[in-house]
């Protein structure tokens, strides 16, 4: 029951990392925007915050589940992955809190959406938000591609809880926008400036995470692969 809980809350982690996160965050920004052109309806920018949220949840959801599904389903990956996945484990994290600390980057192709387009989304209702979620979500960034592929996906695959994690991620993903459309909802229309401060400490938290990362992947990497400890 504690592991599992732990992977719960991690994989929300994970998201949450992601959503503040520069590349995710400017996707994130524009949702906001998104959301506030219909700043007069406020119950309508709750429901299109929860639909982009529940875009984004389905796409990582249906992602994670194709990946994880895919490898266990093949019987040779399963018990490779049963015998060597705490030993591919550790490279994994150092390799992706390498990324969080920008030692290591790559440039990845963004999704751009043009203004007509945007502007349909946009008289679209909850749809166009959830269409937004699932574009966003797919659109894969160095930071997002580390967390999701380097760090929830063999989380997912060392879990019991498996399909559930990528979910998870996804509902971390969209909770900052999720909040701003309650914060609108309920009359709290200065969240703006609340969520925009917020990104100050994405530096902070990405540094402290990518540390935790490579200290417990140097950890696992000594345990397994060189059997120091």
């Amino acid at each position: 029951m504690t592991e599992m809980l732990i992977a719960f809350g991690s994989s929300l982690w994970l998201g949450i990392l992601t959503s503040i996160s520069p590349c995710p965050l400017a996707t994130n920004i524009a949702a906001v925007s998104f959301l506030s052109k219909k700043i007069a309806h406020p119950a309508m920018v709750f429901i299109s915050g929860l639909a982009y949220t529940l875009g984004r949840m389905v796409a990582y959801a249906v992602l994670g589940w194709i990946i994880i599904s895919s490898l266990l389903s093949v019987p040779q990956v399963a018990q490779f992955l049963q015998k060597y996945m705490v030993k591919v484990l550790g490279p994994l994290l150092i390799i992706t809190g390498l990324f969080l600390l920008e030692v290591l980057t790559i440039r990845l192709p963004g999704v751009v959406l043009s203004q007509k387009h945007h502007n349909k989304l946009v008289e679209s209702g909850a749809p166009g938000a959830f269409l937004l979620g699932i574009i966003f979500a797919l659109a894969f960034c160095p930071v997002s591609a580390a967390l999701f592929f380097g760090s929830l996906v063999p989380l997912a695959l060392s879990s019991k809880a498996g399909t559930v994690l990528p979910f998870l991620y996804g509902l971390g993903t969209g909770l900052p926008v999720l909040l701003f459309a309650v914060a609108i909802t309920l009359g709290a229309t200065s969240m703006s400036h609340w969520f925009h401060k917020i990104t100050r400490l994405e530096c902070y938290t990405r540094r402290i995470t990518g540390a935790v990362f490579i200290l417990v992947g140097l950890y696992y990497s000594g345990i397994y692969i060189m059997k120091l400890f």
